[in-house]
């Protein structure tokens, strides 16, 4: 192993392991992994959706969204997507995904019967809900009546990161996302990675992947350029939400990151806080969303998203 370890969990990095064509094996392999709470039936292939194309400006950009998307054998849409930073959004975020990915698929003129199951994984570094297990699932389940399920086109999983590395045994052996989920954590001892590595060849397969980006040139100015941006994005955030703390704008812990996050967008031009959200509403633009669902997403008003857009 090399001393310095890449950042599985570096959203351009996982997509090059898992999202990419060729990567099928270890998608499949972690999906199964994942799906196993839910009791389905182990997942045959997959087809990734997506083969991306990296320029400077995605890799760049705080706010560009590089998750992993997939298709099972029976036209099941996946999306897999890692989250660091707890914007304060995580649970419309998810279901925003979901919605893009169940109703894009209708054609015109088809029935609502074709469309298909859409299935979300979020991979957290926070801790986002108030459970204990590190791996939670939801369906639309009736409300007094859990027996009866309104439909299996919706499931949403969200593994916390931080719940998983304070459990006090990790059963990597028997359990497979045990194994993947101690892959996925940069600080793993090197003999206990090795170990998880040589006991699963999807593993190994990623750990391939990662050791490519870690010896080509270019791959690697992307990944540390990512690396860079997130870090930016972060450190941006964490002074916000301080400054709005300091002057006692800060209402609550649950509610005041994303208090701070509104602080940082509208005091934080000079820091570069209201560029970052410029971006990413017009980004959200070009993906066909209107202006309440943007300004519902990134707190701000109905008329100040039509003045980010209207100005482009």
């Amino acid at each position: 192993m090399k001393n310095e370890r890449l950042n599985p969990l570096n959203d351009y990095l996982f997509l090059k392991y898992m999202g990419e064509k060729g990567d099928e094996v270890q998608l499949l392999a972690f999906l199964n992994a994942v799906l196993h709470r839910t009791s389905k039936d182990n997942l045959q292939s997959v087809e990734i959706r997506e083969d991306r194309v990296f320029t400077a400006d995605i890799i760049g950009n705080k706010t560009s969204i590089l998750d992993v998307r997939a298709k099972t054998a029976d036209g099941t849409k996946v999306n897999v997507e890692v989250q660091l930073s707890n914007l304060g959004n995580m649970d419309k975020r998810s279901l925003f995904y979901w919605s893009r990915d169940f109703s894009e698929s209708l054609e015109k003129g088809h029935d609502y019967v074709e469309l298909p199951a859409v299935i979300n994984i979020n991979i957290v570094n926070f801790e986002f809900l108030p459970v204990d297990d590190f791996h939670a699932s939801f369906h639309l389940w009736e409300d007094h009546n859990r027996e009866c399920l309104l439909s299996d086109a919706l499931e949403i999983h969200f593994i916390d990161m931080v719940k998983f590395r304070c459990l006090a045994e990790k059963d990597i052996l028997n359990n497979p996302l045990h194994r993947w989920l101690t892959f996925f954590d940069k600080n793993t001892n090197n003999i206990i990675l090795e170990e998880v590595i040589n006991m699963d060849t999807a593993i190994q397969k990623a750990q391939e992947r990662i050791s490519f980006v870690a010896q080509d040139k270019g791959s690697l100015w992307e990944y540390r350029m990512r690396e860079m941006a997130l870090s930016d994005y972060t450190s941006g955030m964490n002074f916000a939400r301080r400054e709005g703390e300091g002057k006692g704008i800060a209402i609550g812990e649950k509610r005041g990151e994303k208090r701070g996050i509104i602080i940082g967008e509208k005091r934080g031009e000079k820091r570069g806080e209201k560029r970052a959200t410029v971006k990413y509403a017009i980004k959200l633009a070009q993906r066909g969303m209107n202006v309440v669902e943007i300004a519902d997403i990134i707190d701000l008003s109905i008329e100040e998203v039509k003045k980010i857009i209207n100005a482009q």
